[in-house]
């Protein structure tokens, strides 16, 4: 059993969906985790409120209180590939992400995950995600270092003043010359079936990326993807629509079987660069990674 170093935590919704307790939320809110489990981890001091009292099985419903649980799973994998800290001062910290390593607990992953690794080796447990990366995409992450500068770099996602960009490799029509083109991709994304996919549907746009090509090398080409939006799986959807999916991708165009990781088959997506002005020293922040994408076999 792997169980959670720190805490995740949730907020009861401020109109009561007509629960007495806390453990009856719980149990509408995670219908795959059953009461008893919940019971057990009331009962272990694993549930509590925002000021660390513990909450036990009869404990009231309070509207918009916040409650923290420690989240378990009978085996976690380890991921074997190792991350990188980058940059550092009082207020970021810049890491690489590898291929395979989720940026925050998720799923089977508890304690294995670049949040919780950074926070063991730099010893600063307030360190938290500014974004996201999907777990099989490599690349950079930023941190906040600082909880009381935390929400102007949050402002900089928000209002997309943040310039990101990618690079990835997809294989394509021997025939076609693809180096110097660029397309702009805008459609609307949302949540398809299973739900963690994402379907391009009628409707305004809420997505947006440019994309062009770099290199080309008989059937396969490297990209530069930047997005201007930030939709889940985004990117890997928009080099679907130009009938260029990422290479070896599980999700697009097909959703393949669930299985383990094959280390040997990362997803070609990586997070090369990010620039913006940094809100609180005013400074022009430019990081690009020095991993690269080959698209020679």
């Amino acid at each position: 059993m792997s169980i959670a170093k720190f805490p995740s935590k949730l907020s009861l919704p401020e109109v009561n969906p007509g629960c007495a307790t806390v453990l009856d939320y719980l149990r509408v809110r995670f219908p795959g985790i059953a009461a008893e489990v919940w019971s057990q981890r009331m009962a272990a001091g694993r549930v509590h409120w925002h000021d660390g009292s513990l909450i036990n099985e009869r404990s009231p419903f309070r509207p918009q209180q916040r409650v923290y649980y420690y989240r378990e799973v009978a085996a976690e994998p380890q991921v074997p590939f190792a991350e990188q800290i980058l940059f550092k001062d009082e207020h970021l910290l810049l890491a690489y992400k590898p291929h395979f390593l989720p940026v925050t607990p998720g799923g089977a992953y508890i304690n294995e995950c670049l949040q919780n690794r950074l926070r063991q080796k730099t010893g600063i447990q307030t360190l938290q995600a500014l974004h996201r990366l999907d777990r099989p995409t490599a690349g950079l992450v930023l941190f906040s270092v600082n909880p009381e500068t935390r929400h102007r770099y949050h402002g900089l996602f928000e209002s997309r003043q943040i310039e990101k960009r990618y690079q990835a490799i997809a294989q394509v029509a021997g025939g076609e010359i693809l180096v110097g083109q660029q397309w702009e991709v805008r459609n609307r994304l949302e949540q398809a079936e299973p739900r963690f996919l994402m379907a391009v549907t009628g409707g305004v746009a809420n997505s947006y990326s440019r994309i062009r090509c770099l290199a080309q090398v008989d059937d396969r080409a490297l990209f530069e993807l930047q997005p201007v939006t930030g939709k889940t799986h985004q990117l890997r959807v928009h080099m679907q629509t130009l009938g260029w999916p990422i290479l070896n991708d599980r999700y697009y165009p097909t959703l393949q079987a669930e299985s383990a990781d094959d280390y040997s088959r990362p997803l070609q997506l990586l997070a090369k660069e990010l620039r913006f002005v940094d809100p609180v020293t005013q400074q022009s922040r430019e990081f690009i990674a020095e991993q690269e994408l080959s698209i020679r076999p």
